[in-house]
């Protein structure tokens, strides 16, 4: 275990240096995982060292709050989030921009990185992740009011244990009692945000989506929107496609970020 001062944080840190000769410097990927029940885990488990492998510089780390990070009782708007991710950059001495995997609401706070330090920033891969507008902070003071109210009840969990299994039971009551003992509903609805045409957006875009999650209704405006995007819609698959539909993810962005490092694309 790895843990970096960054800013005010103590940031638990998982570097995968590249395990293969690479001609030049090597991409540098960050990861950014979800919410509530998520961690670095989740990439660990799936992406992380498959991309060293390839010979990307590989960054993942548990947000505030969450996993084996410091969990401060408030400070959890977007823009927060936004400033961690800076503060850990500046603390590995990775200056040179780099390229941002965010799944869920990690793609709103790589999309936050990239509106407000585009210089930073090589290219965002957004999977099942929204950009932090305006109407997005409505939906997730909704979302995050329902999992307060649910998941702090034991009927609930139990029910998510005989259906999703005893591991997804625990993470989900530790989701719970991070949104008793923080301020994280109140913080994110006020989050700052960015404007709705996604001007502030300058970096090319890579957005990964599941056929059969309403998220994917946002391609054409990503389409319309963005300068630069590339849009990936992966059929019969809802949210959790990092999870379930690995290797097709994993292959798209090591495309994606290979294809960008070697200057294929503009």
């Amino acid at each position: 275990m790895t843990k970096i001062l960054a800013g005010d944080l103590d940031t638990h840190v998982q570097r995968l240096p590249p395990t293969i000769p690479v001609d030049g410097e090597a991409p540098v990927v960050v990861f950014i995982h979800g919410l509530l029940t998520d961690s670095l885990a989740s990439y660990y488990f799936t992406l992380g060292p498959a991309f060293a492998a390839a010979g990307v510089d590989v960054v993942m780390y548990d947000l505030r709050g969450h996993g084996k990070s410091d969990r401060p009782a408030t400070g959890y708007q977007l823009e927060r989030f936004v400033a961690d991710l800076v503060a850990l950059l500046d603390a590995m001495d990775i200056t040179r921009p780099v390229h941002l995997v965010g799944n869920s609401f990690g793609g709103s706070i790589a999309f936050g990185l990239a509106a407000a330090h585009p210089d930073r920033v090589a290219t965002v891969i957004a999977i099942e992740a929204e950009p932090p507008v305006r109407a997005w902070t409505a939906r997730m003071a909704e979302g995050l009011d329902l999992a307060k109210s649910q998941l702090t009840q034991d009927a609930v969990i139990d029910w998510i244990a005989v259906n999703n299994g005893k591991h997804t039971a625990r993470l989900s009551r530790a989701a719970g009692r991070l949104l008793q003992a923080t301020s994280m509903l109140e913080d994110i609805p006020v989050s700052d945000t960015i404007a709705d045409d996604l001007s502030a957006i300058r970096c090319p875009v890579l957005a990964i989506f599941g056929a059969d999650s309403g998220l994917s209704r946002q391609v054409p405006y990503f389409e319309s929107s963005l300068s630069s995007c590339r849009t990936v819609v992966l059929p019969d698959q809802g949210h959790s496609v990092l999870i379930e539909r690995t290797a097709e993810t994993r292959d798209a962005i090591l495309g994606w970020v290979r294809d960008h490092a070697l200057g294929r694309v503009g």
